[in-house]
């Protein structure tokens, strides 16, 4: 296994403008094609949109959504990863030939669909239907897994995407900057992110306080160090729809240590190299091997009726 150079992005997507947000991932391709990258991940609905999703009616969401791998967007992805020579993965709504719908993340090269993965736990519109299984895929010799946004907050899937294999974990999201019980959570005023070349610093305040990163490395180091494995975080910046997010896309390692961030203000890419002795260095390789499942397999594997609350989605009366 040999050194593998991941690029992770950000951009502000449209909503439902599949066209514009396919340009920025070729431009943005394009760049990490030229520090040398191998691979790049976009965040969630990168190709759609997101938030907007949460006001669509089944009819609007199958318009909306493509068959995978013939929909003309894994095409386009496939033309992208030709023109930089990139592997490329992007997030999209799918349907299938029954009319289901569900929230996919796809990995594309130049031959095409390598793999596809649709969400665990999904929640931005009712007619989704939750994924069932994990997926684990060869990439230049790495095994790596892919968990989208909520998934990873059920640490089961990250502990079972490692023991399925996984060196890399792409984990694309649409997250922070909205309210929710834990201290410090709320939305980010969309007049900093109007206002932000005239003051950056107030805006950079809220994005990287406890609206925003701040929370996020309480907890996504410890994903990567617990497993002992590299993640892939992408994450939008700017409006998505109505709210808006703070970016902060990063690499990092199986020790838990950041190896590469986006911070502008806008869209941007980074690229870090993967090198496979971290793999077996780092206390996640030692702490699985020390794993005794006799204790606790009963205990996981309980019987347990899954109950889903996302509190800024709730109706205040809920909460």
């Amino acid at each position: 296994m040999e050194n593998l150079r991941i690029a992770t992005a950000q951009f502000e997507n449209a909503s439902g403008d599949k066209d514009y947000n396919l340009a920025i991932i070729s431009k943005l391709a394009g760049k990490a094609a030229q520090q040398g990258a191998q691979v790049i991940a976009f965040h969630e609905c990168s190709i759609t949109g997101y938030t907007f999703a949460r006001n669509l009616s089944r009819e609007q969401m199958l318009d909306l959504a493509e068959y995978i791998p013939e929909g003309e967007s894994i095409q386009a992805l496939t033309q992208i990863a030709r023109d930089h020579n990139i592997v490329i993965l992007a997030g999209l709504f799918e349907k299938d030939h029954q009319d289901q719908l569900f929230k996919a993340y796809v990995c594309v090269g130049k031959e095409g669909l390598i793999a596809k993965y649709r969400k665990l736990h999904p929640f931005i519109n009712p007619h989704l239907l939750p994924g069932d299984q994990y997926v684990v895929f060869d990439l230049f010799g790495w095994k790596c897994g892919i968990l989208i946004c909520y998934d990873n907050n059920i640490i089961e899937n990250v502990r079972a995407t490692s023991l399925l294999g996984a060196d890399i974990i792409f984990m694309p999201h649409v997250t922070m900057c909205t309210p929710s019980t834990r201290p410090g959570a709320g939305f980010v005023d969309p007049v900093l992110w109007e206002n932000r070349e005239a003051d950056p610093t107030s805006v950079r305040i809220e994005f990287d306080g406890l609206k925003g990163r701040a929370w996020l490395m309480k907890w996504l180091p410890a994903r990567a160090y617990d497993n002992g494995v590299y993640v892939v975080f992408s994450n939008p910046i700017g409006m998505d729809d109505d709210q808006l997010k703070n970016g902060c896309s990063m690499i990092l390692d199986p020790f838990g240590d950041v190896l590469a961030e986006c911070r502008q203000l806008g869209n941007d890419v980074v690229t870090a190299i993967c090198t496979p002795e971290k793999l077996q260095l780092a206390g996640g390789s030692r702490y699985r091997k020390a794993r005794r499942p006799e204790l606790y397999r009963d205990i996981i594997g309980q019987s347990h009726t899954s109950e889903q609350k996302v509190v800024w989605l709730t109706p205040e009366t809920d909460q």
